[in-house]
């Protein structure tokens, strides 16, 4: 099992200043995204703005993939490949973006709704930001990571949805995904304490 690295607070910095690009970038995303857009010219913009700052597009030939940003519409859950898709009004497009910046990893994703979605889309988006707000409220010093994950799947399910349970969040570093793995359900009082 791989440990977890605690980091030095220059580190911590170092990664702060990784992640502030990538909400940069997601932010460079939301100006052109829309409907008639593709996604490709999304991962273009993307690769550009990253590399403008002196940065490295993480996603791009990790483990063989061979774009920017990984964009995912509607149904699909995670990881999509960028390409001529266009985009349409009502989409739901997820946009997972990484940077590699002074040699450490800044990762996040967001979900654009296109103009006026399906009540059902929107409740999904609702919803997911409320587990998100929740998971937040959870991970704090003296809790577990079950307990953040038992705090997303609970709400998540009170609402009709389920979660993903093959994929998890993760720690980044010098490494893209590091320990922890958070995952999106769990048991209260379960897992490694935060």
């Amino acid at each position: 099992m791989s440990k977890i690295y605690y980091k030095s607070s220059e580190e911590i910095e170092l990664i702060r200043e990784s992640s502030l690009l990538v909400s940069k970038t997601l932010a460079e995303v939301a100006k052109i995204i829309k409907a008639g857009v593709t996604t490709k010219s999304l991962d273009d913009l993307a690769y550009t703005f990253i590399s403008d700052h002196g940065a490295v597009p993480a996603f791009l030939n990790y483990n063989g993939f061979p774009n920017s940003l990984c964009i995912s519409p509607n149904e699909q859950v995670v990881h999509g490949f960028p390409n001529e898709y266009v985009i349409q009004e009502g989409d739901l497009i997820s946009v997972d973006c990484g940077v590699i910046l002074n040699k450490f990893f800044g990762d996040s994703a967001y979900t654009f709704s296109i103009g006026e979605v399906s009540a059902e889309k929107q409740k999904l988006v609702d919803v997911t930001q409320q587990c998100l707000s929740l998971a937040i409220e959870k991970a704090v010093v003296g809790s577990r990571i079950g307990d953040v994950g038992f705090a997303v799947q609970d709400h998540a399910e009170k609402n009709g949805f389920g979660v993903v349970k093959e994929l998890v969040g993760h720690g980044v570093g010098v490494k893209l995904h590091e320990k922890p793995e958070v995952p999106n359900y769990g048991k209260r009082g379960s897992g490694l304490m935060l």
